[in-house]
């Protein structure tokens, strides 16, 4: 089975303004945070919760507060299944489980993936405090155990590996000679090692994780020059199949995907905030260059996981605008009895947060989203196609073609909410 990752990324290098949109879990966070990094227990899988049984005359399994590994591996298999995301990222223990011993990816659209390096930044650790000195390199997983589950991984057939053979590299970029010479040796051995081994890879570039200089103003525009430069003496084998970086806006994303059209670029989700931070920011990368998206966190966090991923590629695939989907997301919530972790009003609120591992990253600017009806597309608001009929979903009607799919130019804002909640609790 073809991956949908390849065909767009094929589609993509053929034709740099395609529309097509790669949509990504990033589930790899037990390489950052250990127990926290699988996540609150308030959302949990179809299969429920897996009791360890242990000491139960100590504290029960909901005093811990965060998911088992059990649970998590639950949800992970779950997303997959649902066939909406084009790439799950692991650490390679979790790949190992998954796609190694049970081999869920084999007959699945989905790319497995693996995070092939850990530097210092992303020890987000309880009670440690390496996230606030300079990032230094280093890497816990090696390819060959990404690809095979073991140091000597056999190449007679390099493509039919029964691990991963895609990689989430990074890189943090501190402005400090010594500290940036090192994080580049190292990305120079990994390319190498990795061309030689046919490994694929995407390069994730982190803002710098302490002061740097450098004014937040300024920031896209360093970001943009080092991964320019840095990859200016790499050539196509060894080069990265496309990017993963902060969203700094419109002019520096415009910048970096206009200066090379075959560089494909990506933004990562950063930490927890409202879901209109995670749907905005999705609709605003792509509007204007970005054709990746990479959360995890914003995902891990969500209420109802499945719903929020169904809406992230809703927006990535321009079917619906992020202010109809946060309060579709709602009417989901709300249609399963799933208590939201936000009213309605603050869920529409944008915050502007630091792209980090680091969990005391505080909100920078706060902009107020009317809590009223959502915003329309331009079309929304023309008549309805004499190719229309409605079609009915408790009180609210949409319009659909003469072959039955829904009419999105024709619809309303209140009938887009509509069919999207409709569809996705069926």
């Amino acid at each position: 089975m073809m991956k949908t990752l390849d065909s767009k990324l094929q589609q993509l290098r053929l034709d740099p303004r395609s529309a097509r949109f790669i949509l990504a879990d990033a589930k790899d966070a037990d390489m950052a945070f250990g127990v926290a990094a699988t996540g609150r227990r308030s959302y949990l899988s179809k299969h429920g919760e897996h009791p360890a049984g242990f000491s139960p005359e100590i504290w029960t399994r909901a005093e811990f507060g965060y998911r088992n590994l059990p649970e998590y591996l639950d949800i992970i298999r779950e997303i997959v299944d649902q066939r909406v995301i084009d790439i799950m990222l692991m650490s390679a223990s979790v790949n190992e489980q998954l796609a190694i011993k049970e081999g869920i990816f084999r007959d699945s659209p989905i790319t497995p993936a693996a995070r092939a390096n850990d530097a210092t930044d992303v020890w987000a650790v309880r009670h440690g405090r390496y996230t606030g000195e300079p990032a230094r390199p280093f890497r816990s997983a090696s390819i060959d155990h990404i690809q095979c589950g073991s140091i000597n991984c056999d190449r007679s057939e390099p493509l039919d590996f029964p691990g991963a053979n895609l990689g989430l590299y990074s890189v943090t970029f501190v402005n400090q000679l010594d500290q940036d010479w090192k994080t580049l040796q190292a990305f120079k051995c990994f390319r190498e090692e990795a061309e030689r081994k046919k490994f694929r890879y995407f390069l994730e570039v982190f803002d710098p994780n302490v002061a740097s200089g450098i004014l937040p103003e300024k920031m896209g525009e360093f970001i943009n020059d080092q991964i320019l430069r840095s990859l200016a003496g790499v050539t196509e084998a060894g080069r990265p199949q496309f990017l993963k970086i902060v969203y700094h806006g419109p002019r520096a994303m415009e910048e970096l995907c206009q200066y090379d059209p075959n560089l494909i670029v990506g933004i990562l989700g950063g930490s927890a905030g409202t879901t209109y931070d995670a749907f905005k920011m999705l609709a605003d990368a792509r509007k204007y260059g970005a054709r990746v998206a990479l959360y995890g966190r914003k995902i891990n966090n969500a209420e109802h996981q499945l719903a929020f991923i169904e809406f992230l590629r809703l927006i990535a695939d321009d079917q619906i605008s992020p202010e109809e989907a946060v309060h579709a997301y709602h009417g989901v919530l709300q249609s399963r009895k799933i208590p939201p972790q936000r009213a309605l009003k603050d869920d529409l609120v944008l915050t502007n947060q630091a792209m980090s591992y680091d969990s005391q990253a505080r909100s920078r600017s706060s902009i107020v989203v009317p809590s009223g009806k959502p915003t329309a597309h331009p079309s929304a608001t023309q008549e309805k196609s004499t190719s229309s009929k409605p079609h009915a979903s408790a009180a609210i009607q949409w319009p659909v073609l003469a072959n039955g799919l829904p009419d999105f130019p024709a619809m309303t804002p209140e009938q887009r909410l509509a069919f999207h909640t409709h569809r996705i609790n069926r």
